[in-house]
């Protein structure tokens, strides 16, 4: 003999509204979530495969930000060489044309703004750190300010603050790239070239490719030049020239490293599309059928809050009378 009791058809409706409830809260946690569980228990036999894939996942993004970190530095540099180069070029430039113009009077002062020019240049700084300095990012790697602090200076390479040891990046897994430059590798020459500039200037005698140019006295440079003069500063446009020609040298090499780079960032970038596909097909989740589950749990709460409802008004003592 089968019972039928008030309690027991509240107990079953409250049963069914309980699980409906909870179907619609695990639909709700997948559509906002992206996943069919919240752990790894959830996935049953899948958890082992998508953990290594989680895993290979892991290093991707480290190589990604350690790849984009490294091609903000490379762009850094690359602005800060093609403006060293370009005072190098306008020093040279200003030159040829007091030469041409037969008065170098302003020529020295000309000079002075392009080398402060490069000494930004080799000072130039990427996320709080100097770019030049090596393991020494916390000092300027080019210490000498003004010509006349360069010409005073024991030699050129004593007005450079920078270590030896140059940044490395790992960009995959059996890649390391160095991305890091010397600011005496990438100044000194063209410095040096400077250094005599201000020299001779100041009276000293200057020896270029061997051969020895001995100024008149103090302040030789200005007015018209003789030919002492033009001959030095002949000489001193070639070796304007070679520091700017190894100056290109090293921003093509910069250059380089930056394609390599970029190259490496495309296909982790690939890597990581195909690799998000991958752990979606196999956590199984469908956006679809995720919402329709979570419409068919709302349908189920409304229905059993209606038997729960219409099950107030009804008691099995108003059939027995």
């Amino acid at each position: 003999m089968t019972r039928v009791a008030t309690f027991g058809n509240y107990q079953s409706a409250l049963l069914n509204l309980m699980s409906a409830q909870n179907r619609a809260e695990q639909a709700q946690q997948r559509i906002d979530s992206g996943t069919i569980a919240t752990d790894m228990s959830g996935y049953g036999r899948g958890a082992e495969q998508l953990t290594s894939l989680t895993s290979t996942q892991a290093r991707l993004d480290g190589f990604i930000g350690a790849g984009e970190s490294a091609a903000a530095r490379l762009s850094a540099q690359d602005l800060a060489m093609n403006r060293i180069y370009d005072a190098g070029s306008a020093a040279r430039e200003a030159i040829a044309n007091g030469i041409a113009a037969g008065n170098i009077t302003n020529m020295m002062t000309e000079l002075g703004l392009q080398y402060q020019t490069v000494q930004s240049g080799l000072n130039a700084e990427h996320q709080g750190a100097y770019l030049f300095g090596g393991g020494r990012g916390d000092a300027p790697p080019a210490t000498a300010a003004t010509m006349a602090a360069l010409a005073a200076a024991p030699s050129t390479a004593s007005t450079f603050a920078n270590d030896d040891l140059k940044q490395k990046s790992r960009i995959d897994e059996n890649t390391m790239v160095e991305t890091g430059f010397l600011a005496n590798e990438i100044g000194g020459p063209l410095t040096e070239v400077f250094r005599n500039m201000q020299a001779y200037q100041n009276g000293t005698p200057v020896i270029i490719g061997g051969v020895t140019y001995t100024p008149t006295g103090p302040g030789t440079l200005t007015g018209q030049p003789g030919a002492t003069v033009v001959a030095f500063l002949t000489a001193q446009m070639g070796e304007f020239s070679k520091a700017n020609e190894g100056l290109t040298n090293q921003t093509a090499k910069n250059g380089l490293v930056q394609n390599q780079v970029e190259a490496a960032l495309d296909a982790h970038e690939s890597q990581k599309l195909a690799l998000d596909k991958l752990m979606t097909d196999k956590a199984g989740y469908d956006p679809a059928r995720a919402i329709t589950d979570l419409q068919a749990a709302q349908v189920a709460i409304e229905a059993s809050a209606q038997v729960i409802n219409s099950l107030r008004n009804t008691s099995l003592l108003d059939l027995l009378r």
